[in-house]
């Protein structure tokens, strides 16, 4: 995960255990509950999933689920789960425009995390995160406590990779997150449409040479980039292009300019996000003496995808096809 990309919430770990054992406040639903409480078991329930770590057992889908982050925002609308919908929070950019309307329809509890108080007063069921801060510790907001409140929770799995991260990740993600909520054709559906993207794609660059790139997301005194276990390197890879940090053993890492000036990076790819503008990158990147030979410099050649098109979601495939278009401008319109 990038660094510095999520500031925290403010409630102590102690502060949320006297909420939840201490407050005159409606409890949370509990995830948990018999089907003889909740009504008669839906068909395909209980599920039980183990996830980075966390056993949940589901005895019905959820109906009042929270999303945090933009990536698991946007898979559960992409599943058309907004009516399950009690809460979001913590875009890292404007919402996909397929997506608008059913977001405006989900109150956003927070601009960025809300407090463990803050999500156990929407009363969910359900809390799915895509980023680790997601579920901080230190802010009360682990996953073993929402588990004592009863909440089940998911987190995306590109955050606990058992190895390289690819489309396969994507996959596994969407039909997940369908099957906890009872609608797994809506996954087949939704990834049907997606996979049409990549194969458009990769029928479009046969043959071609692939770019040798460097992913510049942050950093003066190193580079932060992308290494190779991150979905960030297949993308590269399906989109005509070398990620030449591939043998960096992690999604993201730091390297220094001289690293990148020796490996000479024919492109350089800017991750778009937070204070810091694509411009002033460039100029930055442009002005640095360590690269001034460097092809990509020499020739200004950089690309530009917003960070949030680089993790496990449904942005994947459009993204794959913005670069190609972008490296391959010749093959892909």
């Amino acid at each position: 995960m990038p660094r510095n990309h999520h500031p925290k919430a403010v409630l102590s770990a102690l502060a949320a255990a006297l909420l939840i054992s201490g407050c005159g406040g409606p409890a949370a639903p509990s995830a948990a509950s018999s089907p003889e409480a909740t009504g008669s078991a839906a068909a395909g329930f209980p599920v039980t999933l183990d996830n980075c770590g966390v056993t949940s057992t589901y005895r019905r889908p959820p109906q009042r689920a929270v999303s945090l982050n933009q990536h698991a925002t946007e898979v559960m609308l992409s599943l058309g789960l907004e009516k399950s919908m009690v809460g979001t929070g913590y875009l890292d950019d404007k919402i996909l425009p397929e997506y608008q309307a059913a977001y405006d329809g989900v109150k956003v509890l927070s601009k960025e995390y809300p407090s463990f108080e803050a999500l156990l007063e929407a009363e969910p069921d359900f809390v799915y995160g895509g980023w680790t801060s997601t579920f901080d510790e230190k802010e009360g907001r682990s996953r073993a406590a929402f588990t004592k409140a009863g909440i089940n929770t998911r987190l995306n799995t590109e955050e606990c990779p058992t190895g390289p991260v690819d489309v396969s990740a994507m996959d596994e993600e969407i039909r997940t997150v369908a099957k906890i909520f009872g609608v797994p054709e809506r996954a087949e559906e939704r990834l049907g449409k997606l996979h049409a993207t990549l194969d458009a794609v990769e029928s479009r660059l046969t043959g071609v040479t692939p770019v040798k790139l460097f992913v510049y997301d942050s950093g003066d005194k190193t580079a932060f980039t992308a290494g190779g276990k991150g979905i960030g390197n297949e993308m590269i890879r399906r989109a005509g292009g070398v990620n030449l940090f591939a043998d960096l053993d992690k999604a993201f890492g730091d390297v220094s300019f001289e690293q990148v000036a020796q490996r000479a990076p024919e492109a350089i790819v800017i991750y778009d996000y937070g204070d810091q503008s694509v411009e002033d990158k460039k100029k930055f990147l442009l002005a640095h003496p360590a690269l001034k030979d460097v092809p990509a410099i020499k020739n200004q050649r950089f690309a530009v995808l917003p960070l949030s098109s680089t993790v496990v979601g449904v942005r994947v495939p459009a993204a794959v096809e913005s670069l190609a278009r972008q490296l391959h401008p010749g093959r892909v319109q």
